[in-house]
């Protein structure tokens, strides 16, 4: 089993096929569903209530187990769940549900890095092999930059993609704790997928373990320590963490996995062992605590100005095998509207959270199913994404994506 982008990231750059991939009911809905300052501030805001609850209950209604959203514009907030947290005893979900939040880490793990870019303890444009030259050596220390590793053109393979070579391996890691180190080393031995610096550059999560391994050697401190107290409290984030034990604790889903198809019925990995991804998904959120952190970061409140902007400076890269532009952990995706923000998957749940530019209007929303089908087995796109889509377009850009 490979890990790629979440499904609903991937589709994003199929949008094209959202009018011609017909949406369908596969059951009746049990819905809960909150609205804080509900119709009136709907109209005056341009959020439409009515359609947020419609394509929410069809991210249900196509397929998906369960599914939490909240969605912002201005002071205007609305929270939404629509299914079940467990198959078995039919627990509805709730909107303020933990989740493992996936590759969304990338963009707190990123913001650490360029903290300490201020401080000038690391240089960008600086080899990867000046601060690490034990683990990154040769050819490849002095060729790799900092900023290679976080825009994803460091062309070092992505180690997940053979770490899961049967489903098997699936239960055999679940209690395993990978080091860093043994992660980065799979990534290393693995054939490169270019020449450094090269474009369109590879999505590869081992990039994202070595910034980690660079956190601790400049800071001193475990890497999801300095995460936690210089951007996950600077956020001000109260349900936000790296998880000590496989276990989740809290309110939270079941996490279903369907391997593409190979595991069905889908198979529970509610329980696991995330230090297979650590600094580059391994984090626990709730989507108010998600919008909330992109909202202060896109607005300027987590970095300087000068910072931001090379955030937001995209390259192309390939995200397996689709195009989608990259900053520093941030993606640059456009429906009906431009957004900014990061999408994510792990064993049984997948993440999606979008902000307009100014962080004035948000969504990010929650699945407890993953690796579902891309496509039906008539070749069309699967009715979860585009259901998931008009959800995501509805609420960030005012209007269903066509």
């Amino acid at each position: 089993m490979t890990s790629p982008s979440s499904r609903l990231g991937a589709a994003i750059v199929a949008g094209a096929l959202l009018a011609t991939a017909p949406l369908t009911a596969s059951s009746a809905a049990t819905t809960h569903l909150t609205e804080e300052r509900g119709g009136e501030a709907a109209t005056r805001t341009g959020t439409d209530v009515r359609e947020l609850r419609r394509t929410l209950n069809a991210i249900h209604e196509a397929g998906m187990y369960g599914v939490y959203s909240q969605a912002t514009n201005g002071p205007w907030h609305w929270q939404g769940a629509a299914g079940v947290a467990d198959t078995r005893t039919h627990r509805p979900v709730r909107p303020d549900m933990l989740h493992r939040a996936g590759s969304t880490t990338k963009t707190f793990t990123a913001v650490a890095v360029l903290q300490q870019v201020r401080h000038g303890r690391i240089g960008l444009d600086h080899p990867i092999g000046d601060y690490l030259p034990d683990l990154i050596a040769g050819d490849r220390g002095t060729q790799i930059t900092v900023r290679m590793l976080l825009n994803h053109t460091s062309h070092i393979a992505n180690y997940t993609d053979t770490l899961f070579p049967t489903l098997e391996h699936l239960d055999e890691y679940r209690f395993h704790s990978f080091t860093p180190q043994e992660l980065v080393r799979r990534g290393l031995e693995a054939p490169a997928s270019g020449q450094p610096g090269a474009l369109p550059g590879r999505y590869s999560n081992t990039g994202y373990i070595i910034l980690g391994l660079l956190l601790e050697k400049v800071t001193g401190v475990r890497a999801e320590r300095y995460i936690t107290d210089h951007v996950i409290h600077k956020a001000g984030l109260r349900h936000t963490f790296f998880p000590r034990t496989p276990h989740l604790t809290g309110p939270h889903s079941r996490a279903y996995e369907s391997a593409g198809g190979a595991l069905d019925p889908p198979k529970d990995y509610s329980v696991y062992d995330m230090s297979w991804l650590w600094t580059a998904g391994a984090l626990v959120s709730t989507m108010d605590d998600l919008n909330r952190f992109y909202r202060l970061l896109l607005r300027g409140e987590l970095l300087d100005p000068a910072l931001l902007a090379e955030m937001k400076q995209t390259v192309p890269i390939m995200d397996g095998a689709l195009p989608r532009q990259y900053g520093l952990g941030l993606f640059h995706e456009r429906l009906a509207c431009d957004f900014w923000g990061h999408d994510g998957r792990v064993l049984g749940m997948e993440t999606a959270s979008w902000s307009t530019p100014d962080g004035a209007r948000q969504v990010s929303f929650g699945y407890n199913r993953s690796g579902y089908p891309f496509l039906t087995g008539t070749g069309e796109l699967n009715p979860i994404i585009v259901a998931g889509l008009e959800h995501l377009s509805t609420a960030v850009c005012g209007t269903a994506a066509s």
